[in-house]
């Protein structure tokens, strides 16, 4: 599915996020979704821990522009975005890419 069969081209991104869903919901931890009035800003999930809040956008790709993620983190400078995708792991300074298959350690991490 995520290596780009065409049957599945069109709804990688929605398949990617309910994995991801799907694995979040085990973890037990609030989840939410964030999006501005207009919608020109959205959030796919927003977790939030004892002790933090986590924007999580998901990506099927390697193409892995987060222009909602990094307004969301701009204007909420005290937090650092998760990016799941298909590139290997990577820290910013406003956000770390975890790949896909890394979602389950980052439960972990706050559990």
């Amino acid at each position: 599915m995520l290596l780009g069969d065409n049957v599945f081209s069109e709804y990688k991104g929605a398949l990617s996020e309910q994995y991801v869903l799907s694995q979040l919901i085990t973890s037990e931890v609030p989840i939410h979704y964030y999006s501005t009035n207009d919608s020109q800003v959205e959030v796919d999930f927003i977790i939030q821990t004892e002790s933090q809040i986590i924007p999580i956008e998901v990506k099927a790709e390697k193409n892995v522009h987060s222009k909602s993620l990094r307004v969301f983190t701009e204007k909420n400078p005290e937090l650092k975005g998760v990016r799941l995708s298909m590139l290997p792991f990577e820290q910013q300074e406003w956000m770390d890419n975890i790949p896909l298959y890394g979602i389950s350690k980052l439960i972990e991490n706050f559990q």
